[in-house]
């Protein structure tokens, strides 16, 4: 493992392995524990995109490990003046022991660990989210034990967070569906390739995939960049809401997962939001362990 650029890079082997160093990592900081495994390690963080848990958890973790992290918005580098990634891959390399970066194109993300000489870690594209969904699985496994003979349902925009969740169900032999309106499926070649290596379902039928479910999962219908298609949007994700009656159709003991910012009353409703707040909250400080795992892994 050389960089995190999407989950279907992992083997299962190594997925399972960074999950089970991030439930140490946790232990230990509930426990005060300190582990300053890496003193003295420089991560920059590329923001092109926003975020709150993002940037939060990345800058606390690298801090708790003994590192520094380096903010850098698209003001601070050139690369938000036109310098090809390629050059800033390699102008950074020389300076940091690792590169994360939350951006729009999956390329750059790829670009970045092509041609510079340090770990590069995808905080976040518009085609996956590999940090998330690993906070994710922690909490699945935590609450239900293991991932064996569990059914993952997203239901909404077949989006980043779709298209890494359906990878991270395949690796971890979960069963997985998908309910999205039509034209707003996964990528087509990751349903392929899923479809061929675990139980998937995609449809456009909500209550047919959250039937038998053990944990529902949503996000907004609108993602960052997004916002001028938000009234379309609004129309064809309308019934595409996780709310008491779709969780009728899930196992009585389903967890409730969403990676935040909600929209309470749009994507999920405000009650079915509260009652499961306790797990959609484990799981945002989970992506605080799960990177940390991550940063052990490529920087030590």
């Amino acid at each position: 493992m050389k960089h995190l650029l999407k989950l279907a890079d992992l083997s299962r082997e190594e997925l399972l392995s960074i999950l089970n160093l991030a439930d140490q990592l946790k232990y230990e900081r509930k426990n005060g524990v300190v582990n300053e495994t890496l003193k003295g390690k420089k991560l920059g963080m590329i923001f092109q995109k926003s975020s709150t848990r993002t940037r939060v958890s990345f800058e606390v973790g690298m801090y708790e490990l003994g590192g520094y992290a380096l903010f850098l918005s698209n003001r601070d580098l050139q690369i938000g003046r036109g310098e090809p990634v390629e050059d800033t891959a390699r102008v950074l390399s020389r300076y940091l022991d690792g590169i994360m970066i939350r951006t729009f194109e999956q390329k750059e993300v790829e670009d970045l660990a092509k041609y510079g000489t340090v770990p590069v870690i995808n905080g976040l594209t518009d085609y996956c989210h590999p940090c998330q969904v690993l906070a994710d699985l922690m909490t699945v496994r935590e609450r239900k034990g293991s991932f064996k003979n569990l059914k993952l349902c997203f239901i909404g925009d077949g989006n980043n967070m779709a298209n890494s969740l359906m990878v991270g169900a395949v690796k971890t032999g979960m069963a997985f569906s998908i309910a999205c309106p039509k034209g707003y499926e996964p990528d087509a070649d990751l349903v392929k390739w899923a479809k061929e290596n675990g139980d998937v379902t995609v449809t456009e039928d909500v209550i047919e995939a959250a039937k038998g479910a053990d944990v529902v999962y949503t996000d907004v219908w609108a993602s960052m960049g997004q916002e001028e298609e938000k009234k379309l949007r609004e129309k064809a994700f309308a019934g595409y809401q996780i709310n008491a009656n779709v969780m009728k159709a899930a196992k009585k003991d389903a967890m409730v997962l969403h990676c935040l910012p909600a929209h309470r009353g749009e994507e999920i409703s405000a009650d079915v939001f509260e009652a499961h707040a306790d797990e959609i909250f484990e799981e945002a400080e989970n992506r605080l362990h799960a990177q940390k795992a991550v940063l052990c892994k490529l920087l030590r």
